[in-house]
């Protein structure tokens, strides 16, 4: 049992078994599921997959401190996105209904210039099997997810950034 144990910390560690779980996503479409605007409209995330642009699928929560810091560092260099890679980011609240207003104003104080959704039950987030955010889901332009990535440290960003050129060649 103590080998299993550490075989498994070993795996987790080297991220071989993150590997396998990002990869389950990796050449699908964007899923069919309903979130809702913060205006409570609801809108289905596939048909973001059917406008020909590169989409940022950023799943957050109020309480997450890095996952703030993502947003806002994306934020700083988001205009150059839009401008050199034909780009949108939704970044998706996780929050329970009960923090929906939390997450409006927040956003709003933010000055976040991507549009921000709501997954209050968690059906996105079910649908893309993961733990915790942050969590980030990169779609090509016709909606094809081409990678994900499970945590943020900063400078990731930038990596997202490699990613984005490459797509839009």
């Amino acid at each position: 049992m103590k080998t299993l144990l550490l075989l498994l910390i070993s795996f987790v560690s080297t991220g071989i078994l993150s590997a396998q779980v990002k990869d389950a996503f990796t050449n699908k479409k964007l899923p069919d599921v309903e979130v809702l605007t913060l205006d409570g409209k609801r809108i289905n995330i596939a048909d973001f997959g059917k406008n020909g642009k590169i989409t940022i699928i950023n799943f957050w929560a109020t309480w997450c401190g890095p996952c703030k810091l993502e947003l806002n560092n994306i934020n700083d260099i988001y205009d150059e996105w839009l401008e050199d890679y034909n780009v949108e980011l939704i970044a998706v609240s996780i929050d329970d209904s009960r923090n929906t207003a939390k997450v409006k104003s927040f956003a709003q104080a933010q000055g976040w210039q991507f549009q921000v959704l709501l997954d209050p039950n968690q059906d996105l987030k079910r649908a893309f099997n993961f733990q915790m955010p942050p969590y980030t889901v990169l779609s090509n332009q016709e909606g094809v997810i081409v990678s994900t990535h499970l945590g943020y440290k900063s400078g990731d960003e930038f990596i997202l950034e490699e990613k984005l050129k490459g797509l839009s060649k």
